[in-house]
């Protein structure tokens, strides 16, 4: 089990978690990675890029490229406009869109309540998820801003046409 523990006290702390969903899944990402939600976006496309760019967004007079969640996950793409969360990623400056179905509230969860991911989760979902926290609800699977960065998702090779076919998705 990992722990989000104050390194000047050494006690664990409560993580705030942005709550937001694809599909009839939640997950969530902590609230100090998401510098601000934009309300029924709709991305423009992006010709020849990979599926899982959902497009761009115009964003504060420029073009914010956008991944999208459902995708990721193997959802079919939804013809309703959904959410972008903006984040940022602190070790390289690069700010980029997620597209998701809808956004909750902010949950406050016990820091030390982090499970991680079990070792049977494929490796699409290893690479996307950070772990998982119980709640009185189920399970709200955490997502890491960093690992959902377009340029790492490009690195990965596991979100391109070819992972699909060894996964035995149809394209």
């Amino acid at each position: 089990m990992k722990t989000d523990r104050n390194p000047e006290t050494g006690a664990d702390h409560p993580v705030s978690l942005c709550s937001l969903r694809a599909g009839s899944q939640w997950f969530g990402i902590d609230t100090r990675q998401v510098r601000e939600v934009l309300r029924a976006a709709a991305a423009q496309p992006v010709p020849l890029a990979p599926d899982y760019f959902a497009g761009v967004v115009p964003y504060r007079g420029e073009v914010l490229t956008t991944v999208s969640l459902r995708a990721l996950l193997g959802l079919e793409r939804s013809d309703k406009a959904g959410c972008v969360l903006v984040l940022d990623d602190e070790d390289n400056h690069e700010q980029f869109g997620l597209l998701v179905d809808g956004v909750g509230g902010v949950a406050t969860i016990p820091g030390d309540s982090l499970e991680s991911n079990p070792p049977t989760l494929d490796a699409r979902n290893a690479a996307l998820f950070d772990g998982a926290y119980r709640m009185q609800s189920g399970l709200m699977v955490r997502l890491n801003p960093q690992r959902l960065r377009p340029s790492r998702l490009a690195e990965s090779g596991l979100f391109g046409p070819e992972s699909r076919e060894n996964a035995g998705h149809p394209q």
